[in-house]
C-alpha cells in the first residue's frame, strides 16, 4: 500500500534539478546543455534560481532554455535561501542541487536515480567530480570536520598524509576513489536528495550563506538514519572557482565562520567552544597566509623589478663614478640610494601604464614602458637641484640595464608559467578542436573573433570526413598520437559532436600537465575550461570593438582615477563647500585610491551584459550620480557610447561638470 505522497512520485517527477546562480552566465549555459541531454529519458523539471545576477543570465535562459522554471531573486539571498525556494516547488522524487560550474554525462541522471531506487536507506548521493584538466577533486567525498579532523585539516596534516587514515580523514584519502563507499559529508556542488529523507530533517539550513550548508545536509541525513554515498560510476566536471577564491581572505573568513556555526549546531557546548577557539585561530593564520600570499602574487614582479633597477642603478653610479672620477665618493651614498629609488619607481610606472604587469606583456610593452619611466627621469633631472643630478650616462646606462632586466626577468616568468620560451613573450597556444567540420567551423571562427592566443593547427573528426580539407588532422581514434605528434597545448571539444562521456575519457587518456581542455556548447559563443583545480575556469567570447575593452584603456582609467584623486586631497578643504555629501565625499577619494570605485561610470540599466566590467562608480556616464536612474533606453545607448569611445578627457570633463555630486 503506497501513501499519497509515494503515488505522487511515482505518477509524477521522477527527478527535480536545481541549479543556484550568480553572474556567471557561460558556465550556466554550458551546464544547462548537458542538463537537456541528461534529462532527456527522464521525467525530470529543472529549475534555475538566479540571485539577482547582472550579466544577463536571467534572459539567457529565458532564450536558450525556455523549458527551465526561472525564479529571480531581487537581491542575493544566498546558497541556501536560493535552494530552499526552489525546493519547495519541486515536485521530484529525487532533488539534486547542482553547480552552475559543472558538465554532466548523458546518462548521469539515469544511473544516481537507479542506485538511489535500488538501495532505499540512502538519503543522499554524490558523484566522482573532475577538474576541467581531467584530474580528480578529492571534496568529492568527506569526512565529518570534527575538532580532530578540523586541526588536521586546518594546519596541513591532511595534505601531508593524504593516506592515513588518522590524518586523512577530511578528504578519506584512504577509500578508493573508483568504489561505492559510505561516507560523512559530500559536495553541494552535485548533491543528490531523497525528497522524503528532506520531509523528515528539514530543508537547508539557512544560517548558512555560502559554504557549509552541505556538511550540514549530510550530518542531518546520517542522524536521521540514512547512509550517504559517493557514487563513482559517473563523473561530472566541476571547474569550480567562480565563487570565492580559496586563496583570498573573504574565503578563510566565510568558510571557517561556517564551520563554526556546524560546531554550535551540532556538536556539545564544551566541544563547540573548543572548536570555535581552533577554528579562530586557525582564520587568523591561514588568512594572513592567505593575505600574503594575494599580495606577492599581485606584486612579486613589481617588487622584483624595484631590486633589480635599484640594484641596477646604484651600481652603475658607483660604476661610473670611479671609472670617470676615480672615486666612488664622488655622488654621496645618500643621493645615488635616493635616486636609484626615484628611479626604479619611475621605471615600475612607466612599466604599469605600458601594460608591463599584464598578463599578455610584449615586448614593445615594455619598451614602451622603460622609454615613459625614462621620460619622467629627464624631466625630474631638468628641475632637480644640482647636487642630485646624475650624468646623463648613468640615465642611459640606466635605462638599458632596466630594459634588459624587465624583459629578461618576464622572459622566466613566461618560460615558467607556458613550460617553453618565446622571445616575443606572446606566443599562440597550439590548439586543435575535435568535432566535425560544419561545427569546427563555427569555433574556429569564434576564436578569431575572440581574439584568443591560439596556434589553430587543424580539426579532428569525430566521424571519417569524404572531403578532407588542408586543416584535417585525423579522426577521433587517432588523437592521443595526433596531441603528441604535433605537441598540442589545447584541445576544444565540440558538445554538439561528442557526448560528455566521450570527452571525459580523451581528458583522462591525454591528461598532461602542458595540455588544456575546453568545451563549446552547441550553439553557444562561449568556449570554457579551466586551466587548474584552484584555478576559476576561462573562456573566450566574441569580443565587441569597445575602446574599455583592451587593458590600456582600462590602464589610462586606473591612472586618470589615481591622479584625479590625488590632486583632489589638497583642493579637500575648497571643494567641501560646494560638495552635497562631505562624509562620502572623502571617503570617495580613499575608495577610488583604493581601487573599490572609479570617479566616472555606466548609469545603472538593467541589461548590462554587453559592457565591460568596470569598478562601480560615483558619478555616472550622463554626469550625475550613478544611482540616479533615466529612460532606460536612452541611459543603455549613452552607456555604450561611453565604453566604445572613452577617453580621458570624457572622464575629466564630467568630473568637472559634476564637482558637487563627488559625495555621492
Amino acid at each position: 500500500m503506497y501513501a499519497v505522497a509515494d503515488i505522487l512520485y511515482i505518477r509524477g517527477v521522477k527527478l527535480s534539478i536545481i541549479i543556484v546562480n550568480y553572474n556567471v552566465k557561460y558556465f550556466l549555459e554550458q551546464a544547462l546543455h548537458s542538463v537537456r541531454k541528461a534529462v532527456n529519458r527522464l521525467d525530470a523539471e529543472v529549475f534555475v534560481v538566479d540571485n539577482s545576477s547582472v550579466d544577463g543570465s536571467c534572459e539567457m535562459v529565458k532564450r536558450t532554455f525556455p523549458e527551465v522554471i526561472l525564479i529571480e531573486n531581487k537581491d542575493n539571498p544566498g546558497f541556501s535561501k536560493a535552494n530552499n525556494q526552489a525546493i519547495r516547488q519541486s515536485k521530484g522524487e529525487y532533488v539534486l542541487l547542482l553547480n552552475p560550474d559543472t558538465v554532466v554525462e548523458e546518462d548521469c541522471f539515469e544511473k544516481i536515480c537507479n542506485f538511489m531506487d535500488k538501495t532505499p536507506d540512502a538519503g543522499a548521493l554524490g558523484v566522482k567530480m573532475i577538474d576541467g584538466k581531467g584530474r580528480f577533486l578529492p571534496e568529492s567525498k568527506r569526512g565529518l570536520p570534527t575538532p580532530q579532523v578540523a586541526f588536521y585539516k586546518m594546519f596541513g596534516l591532511s595534505a601531508l598524509f593524504p593516506k592515513s587514515k588518522r590524518f586523512g580523514r577530511y578528504h578519506l584519502g584512504f577509500l578508493n576513489k573508483n568504489d561505492i563507499h559510505k561516507v560523512d559529508v559530500l559536495a553541494g556542488a552535485f548533491m543528490l536528495l531523497r525528497k522524503k529523507s528532506l520531509d523528515e530533517i528539514g530543508l537547508l539550513d539557512e544560517d548558512y550563506f555560502m559554504y557549509g550548508e552541505d556538511i550540514d545536509l549530510s550530518y542531518r541525513i546520517t542522524k536521521a538514519g540514512y547512509f550517504n554515498y559517493y557514487f563513482p560510476h559517473t563523473t561530472i566536471i566541476h571547474y569550480k572557482g567562480e565563487s570565492t577564491k580559496k586563496s583570498s581572505v573573504n574565503y578563510v573568513f566565510v568558510f571557517y565562520r561556517a564551520m563554526i556555526i556546524f560546531a554550535q549546531k551540532h556538536y556539545s557546548q564544551k566541544h563547540a567552544q573548543a572548536f570555535s577557539i581552533l577554528i579562530n585561530a586557525a582564520v587568523y593564520v591561514r588568512a594572513s597566509i592567505a593575505l600574503v600570499f594575494r599580495l606577492l602574487s599581485n606584486t612579486y614582479l613589481w617588487l622584483f623589478d624595484m631590486l633589480l633597477f635599484f640594484l641596477s642603478v646604484k651600481t652603475i653610479a658607483f660604476t661610473y663614478a670611479k671609472y670617470k672620477f676615480e672615486t666612488i665618493e664622488a655622488y654621496s651614498a645618500e643621493v645615488v640610494s635616493l635616486n636609484s629609488v626615484l628611479y626604479a619607481l619611475l621605471w615600475t610606472g612607466g612599466l604599469f601604464v605600458a601594460g608591463g604587469y599584464t598578463k599578455r606583456v610584449t615586448l614593445s610593452g615594455i619598451a614602451k614602458g622603460i622609454a615613459l619611466g625614462t621620460l619622467a627621469i629627464t624631466v625630474f633631472y631638468a628641475f632637480a637641484d644640482e647636487s642630485y643630478r646624475f650624468s646623463r650616462a648613468i640615465i642611459l646606462f640606466g635605462t638599458f640595464a632596466a630594459g634588459l632586466f624587465a624583459f629578461v626577468l618576464r622572459l622566466l616568468v613566461y618560460a615558467y608559467t607556458h613550460k617553453r620560451f618565446s622571445i616575443t613573450l606572446d606566443a599562440e597556444i597550439k590548439t586543435i578542436i575535435v568535432g566535425n567540420k560544419e561545427e569546427v567551423s563555427r569555433v574556429q571562427h569564434l576564436l578569431v573573433h575572440s581574439k584568443a592566443k591560439s596556434d589553430y593547427l587543424g580539426y579532428v573528426s569525430v566521424n571519417e570526413e569524404k572531403e578532407h580539407d588542408e586543416h584535417y588532422l585525423g579522426t577521433e581514434n587517432k588523437l592521443s598520437a595526433i596531441v603528441d605528434l604535433f605537441k598540442v597545448e589545447e584541445i576544444i571539444f565540440c558538445s554538439k559532436d561528442l557526448s560528455t562521456q566521450q570527452i571525459m575519457k580523451w581528458m583522462y587518456t591525454i591528461s598532461k600537465p602542458d595540455v588544456h581542455f575546453k568545451i563549446v556548447p552547441e550553439e553557444s559563443v562561449f568556449i570554457i575550461g579551466s586551466n587548474s583545480k584552484d584555478e576559476p575556469g576561462d573562456f573566450y567570447t566574441l569580443e565587441i570593438n569597445l575602446a574599455l575593452n583592451t587593458p590600456k584603456q582600462l590602464r589610462k582609467k586606473r591612472v586618470f582615477d589615481v591622479v584625479v584623486s590625488v590632486l583632489l586631497i589638497p583642493m579637500t578643504p575648497v571643494l567641501l563647500i560646494v560638495v552635497g555629501n562631505k562624509t562620502d565625499f572623502i571617503l570617495n577619494i580613499f575608495k577610488v585610491l583604493l581601487g573599490e570605485k572609479t570617479w566616472v561610470g555606466y548609469a545603472p540599466v538593467s541589461n548590462m551584459e554587453l559592457l565591460p566590467k568596470i569598478k562601480p562608480s560615483v558619478l555616472a556616464t550622463t554626469g550625475k550620480a550613478s544611482h540616479v536612474s533615466h529612460n532606460e533606453v536612452a541611459i543603455q545607448k549613452i552607456n555604450f557610447l561611453y565604453a566604445k569611445e572613452y577617453s580621458i578627457e570624457k572622464d575629466l570633463g564630467i568630473v568637472i561638470r559634476s564637482l558637487k555630486q563627488l559625495g555621492n
